[in-house]
């Protein structure tokens, strides 16, 4: 490598190859189908409430709000490596380039976020205010600056303060954002610029503090780690990710679901496999997520039909990864000394996911009793999840 440029034009292309990777299991054929539902349902709701909102809805005030907060959240994309504690501090001095580049990138994969947010927004402040298409669209410019300020806000504080109360940061940023775009909302242009640049001057605070400190590796590479282990747990509801190591948490709260599981021998591998599923943040997250995914959906989509499908394909999600994730435990287990039936997991398997299928078809369930024919969701879900079951790969 002649420099760090070229240091991070390789760890780049690295990355980008294992994301594609990984996305192409992502984006299959199936989710692509929910993705086009949810997007087509969510915009005719969107239409049709545009059609009925108050001219006196606080619009200026809500998507100020929701924008600044979610430009505040910033966190660098600095591909460092454990070893680079050690191989990268000869080159402390010269790492201005390589971090050059890696704010550039945070920037530019985040700020297409905050820009869809914005453009979704647009049609209902021509349907409450005043603004012009110009007027819109200066604030759209506005909220693009903001945002590299952000990026390079949170990296100058992460840099100086080693990361040390973020959330301090954030709140100040999400306060100075959000005002400087209510004031834009309100073609207050002196003042929003003003906002924008108190939020300049507190960046170049933290930026000026940065000099003659030494570079936080370890918080930057822990950082790192962190983002790719989101993605990683991300890919693994999807596809098999080889060296994802799930965290295991006691959930002390929920110890009272083991007393559905009735204390005899033939019950031994239940017991076990119920407790995995409670205590593995993987298998319980993945089942609570498409859970809350599904009855959101049901509770607020008014198209029956849409709700069916998105339910009946989360029940799919839900059962064949569960299922797969429980069964594919290949470490030692103290269960394997015991002299148990060979079949013995495979059958407490199924009764888990069957009963966490059961408690996901009745909070949807619940969820849509304002629709009508609600209790097609439950069915829907409780029939694809049992010949999800039953047709999958044991």
């Amino acid at each position: 490598m002649k420099n760090l440029r070229d240091v991070w034009s390789s760890r780049f292309m690295h990355y980008i190859g294992e994301v594609q990777k990984y996305m192409r299991f992502i984006f299959t054929g199936h989710l692509a189908i929910v993705l086009v539902f949810l997007i087509g349902a969510g915009g005719y709701q969107y239409s049709e409430w545009l059609k009925i909102v108050q001219s006196d809805f606080p619009a200026e005030v809500l998507i100020a709000l929701f924008v600044g907060v979610l430009l505040t959240f910033s966190r660098p994309t600095s591909l460092l490596r454990e070893p680079d504690q050690v191989y990268l501090l000869p080159l402390e001095s010269k790492m201005s380039q390589y971090f050059k580049k890696a704010k550039a990138w945070t920037f530019w994969s985040q700020v297409w976020i905050v820009a869809i947010v914005y453009i979704v927004s647009i049609p209902l402040l021509k349907a409450v205010t005043e603004l012009t298409t110009f007027e819109i669209w200066s604030v759209f410019l506005l909220i693009i600056i903001l945002k590299y300020l952000s990026v390079q806000g949170e990296f100058s504080y992460r840099y100086s303060e080693r990361g040390q109360m973020i959330w301090v940061d954030r709140l100040i940023r999400a306060v100075i954002f959000s005002v400087a775009v209510y004031l834009g909302l309100h073609m207050q242009l002196i003042l929003a610029i003003v906002a924008a640049v108190i939020g300049g001057v507190y960046v170049v605070i933290f930026r000026k503090k940065c000099a003659g400190e030494p570079v936080p590796y370890e918080h930057f590479v822990k950082l790192e780690q962190n983002r790719m282990m989101s993605f990683y747990r991300f890919a693994n509801y999807f596809t098999d990710v080889p060296h994802l190591r799930g965290s295991i948490r006691r959930r002390g709260w929920l110890d009272w679901l083991y007393k559905f599981v009735s204390y005899n021998k033939d019950n031994t591998q239940k017991y076990l496999v119920f407790r995995t599923f409670i205590r593995t943040d993987d298998h319980f997250y993945l089942w609570l997520r498409l859970t809350v995914i599904s009855a959101v959906i049901a509770a607020f989509v008014d198209i029956p039909v849409v709700s069916w499908i998105v339910a009946g394909a989360l029940s799919f999600a839900t059962t064949i990864q569960l299922k797969s994730a429980l069964l594919s435990s290949g470490e030692f287990r103290m269960d394997m000394l015991y002299p148990l039936p060979d079949e013995a997991r495979k059958v407490a398997v199924n009764q888990i996911v069957r009963l966490a299928m059961i408690t996901q078809a009745i909070i949807v369930g619940l969820c849509s009793i304002t629709q009508p024919m609600f209790y097609l969701t439950f069915i829907i879900i409780l029939v694809i999840s049992e010949l999800t079951a039953k047709v999958s790969k044991p």
